[in-house]
């Protein structure tokens, strides 16, 4: 056998071991969660546990439907924020950014995505909470600043960094005779952007917004620092909540029995989030495949 071809073949193994490795972490992964979590489920009661508006582990009552809006009501502020931001950014990298400002504009906004997690919380901490308490104190709100609005505002710019990278790498592979075609048809390079080239690149768009989405819902570090963290159902966005992923982190060290493998069972929850948002995605993708 030539040395060639010894390679070949001995790289078509190294590959098909890291895809089973890969294969075997997320089945290790589900394997563990639903283990742990159907029979939490059984025992507290499916249905009181999800939409249960009582979290006290002391008097063995697990409702995780407080935990469940707040996580809804971060994540979809963060996307109302970070999505049309993120977007008319990849945009201006694209077509209207100039050269001289194209590398550190691109930097800076990678360096969004290096930077801990923590600090994000920091500077909501230390810069948002108290713009926010200032507008409930104009608004003659009873408040602290550490709320739904301060978490979704820290979460919007933290997702940023996903949306844009693969937004921008989404229209770039767009042919350029679409853009050139629609010009020479009259529309204006506005129209051009919005009405051929964003909806050709569509997928990529829709990709990008799903990771950020998926930093979103599973943040855990920043929102324990800013969100508030109160165990009740949150009646407006200046009022504070806590996340599931918040729950997890903020118990587990000192959880032990049922009330662990309740917060066990909350990782299911939120794990089934993420698989009905990527099958969203997926069926999205189908239909527009389809439509093309």
């Amino acid at each position: 056998m030539k040395k060639s071809e010894f390679f070949e073949s001995f790289m078509k193994y190294v590959f098909a071991v890291a895809a089973c490795f890969s294969i075997a972490a997320v089945a290790l992964i589900c394997i563990f969660l639903f283990s742990s979590g159907i029979p939490t489920f059984k025992a507290i009661g499916l249905f009181k546990f999800l939409f249960g508006t009582l979290w006290r582990p002391g008097n063995d009552i697990y409702g995780i439907l407080p935990m469940i809006v707040g996580s809804l009501y971060v994540t979809a502020g963060a996307i109302l924020i970070g999505v049309p931001v993120g977007i008319m950014t990849s945009v201006f990298l694209t077509y209207y950014c100039p050269k001289k400002i194209y590398k550190p504009l691109k930097s800076a906004t990678e360096l969004l995505a290096g930077i801990p997690s923590v600090v994000y919380g920091f500077f909501g901490l230390i810069v948002i909470v108290p713009v926010i308490r200032n507008m409930e104190l104009a608004l003659h709100i009873h408040g602290k600043g550490n709320c739904i609005l301060t978490a979704s505002i820290i979460l919007g710019i933290m997702i940023l960094p996903s949306i844009i990278g693969v937004s921008e790498s989404a229209l770039r592979a767009v042919p350029h005779r679409y853009y050139e075609g629609s010009l020479a048809q009259g529309a204006t390079k506005e129209r051009t952007i919005f009405k051929v080239m964003l909806p050709a690149a569509a997928s990529g768009v829709l990709a990008g917004i799903v990771l950020g989405v998926g930093r979103a819902i599973g943040e855990t570090m920043a929102v324990v620092m800013i969100a508030g963290n109160q165990t009740k159902m949150p009646s407006s966005i200046f009022k504070g909540v806590r996340t599931m992923t918040a729950n997890i982190v903020m118990e587990m060290g000192y959880a032990t029995g049922l009330h662990r493998e309740a917060l066990i069972a909350t990782g299911v929850v939120l794990f089934v989030f993420i698989l009905l948002i990527n099958a969203f995605v997926a069926a999205i993708k189908k239909k527009g495949v389809e439509h093309a």
